[in-house]
């Protein structure tokens, strides 16, 4: 590729840190993702992003599969292209409108379409999310109520993450004043840095509590973060994935747990609850209810557990 053709790649990584305002860690699978396509392009002997149509797009996705690349890693792959094409298109259309142009707008010009826009990766397998059934969730929030402060702290960022079904990078994220447990709620900035309200239930609410009287011998008397580590700091995410698999082994728990897995039975067992659909979306963030879809068939499986084990004719043996 052209010098030119990889400063629209700086302009893009500009506009997703300005504009769209993505985590650290979505900016970089954009880097990783669009950098694949570069080396892509210059094996094609494709100098510039004008010159790629559908048909190097699926073979740029042909590629990616025959190196191993999942397909749903494919699939992010390709979203990250087509958000970049979309980018571009959308600054030829306001280049043209402006004059003298350089260079390098004139060739961004010549973009008109969107070649990774119907794309398609291989179809990955639905792969249903992992859960703690209520009884594991109980074992696993079963912890002192008066123990050091680390437990204090474990024990109400653990409860925050059932009770409220955040991300991981929303509970790192909040701070002391997120929080508003006279009215049992948090204010969450979630993916896209979209601000929504979750509620906090009661037994979490007090595990705050408790840990808030617990946070100022910790916290350094200038850090707004609500969970903090050792050293006075916010938490990082390293440090929760570690507690939390700490916990789950000395609480017995015989299978890997991580922080992703409260909110996957945060979601499960709302609806194994008769939670509405819609109002498990919105409280967990998703932009899409299909994504929170993929919950009603974990509770469909719960409920052909239970008719296997209770109907008197279920699964008989002839």
């Amino acid at each position: 590729m052209t010098p030119g053709a990889l400063e629209w790649l700086a302009r893009f990584r500009r506009y997703l840190a300005s504009e769209r305002r993505l985590s650290t860690h979505t900016d970089k699978s954009y880097a990783r993702d669009l950098a694949a396509l570069v080396k892509f392009c210059d094996r094609e002997s494709l100098a510039d992003w004008s010159a790629l149509d559908a048909q190097h797009m699926r073979r740029f996705a042909a590629h990616s599969h025959k190196g191993g690349l999942a397909p749903r890693s494919i699939q992010r792959r390709l979203s990250a292209v087509r958000s970049f094409y979309t980018f571009l298109l959308r600054e030829a259309a306001a280049e043209t409108a402006r004059a003298p142009a350089s260079a390098v707008e004139r060739r961004a010009r010549r973009i008109t379409v969107n070649p990774a826009l119907e794309v398609r990766a291989p179809k990955a397998a639905r792969r249903l999310p992992q859960t703690l059934d209520a009884d594991q969730m109980a074992r696993l929030l079963q912890m002192p109520e008066k123990g050091d402060q680390l437990t204090m702290r474990d024990s109400a960022l653990m409860e925050l993450l059932y009770s409220s079904g955040l991300r991981l990078a929303e509970l790192i994220g909040l701070d002391v004043s997120s929080l508003d447990l006279k009215d049992g709620v948090v204010r969450v900035l979630g993916k896209g840095r979209k601000a929504r309200i979750v509620p906090v239930g009661r037994v979490a609410a007090r595990a705050l509590r408790g840990w808030l009287q617990e946070r100022p011998a910790l916290a350094r008397s200038d850090e707004s973060a609500l969970f903090v580590g050792r050293n006075g700091r916010r938490l990082g995410p390293r440090a929760v994935q570690a507690r939390v698999a700490l916990w789950a082994r000395r609480q017995g728990l015989g299978v890997h747990v991580h922080p992703h897995l409260f909110r996957h039975s945060f979601a499960s067992h709302l609806l194994e609850s008769g939670g509405e659909l819609r109002g498990v979306q919105e409280l967990l963030g998703h932009a899409d209810v299909s994504t929170t879809q993929i919950y009603t068939h974990l509770d469909f499986q719960h409920l052909a557990r239970i008719y296997d084990a209770a109907h008197p004719r279920a699964r008989r043996k002839a």
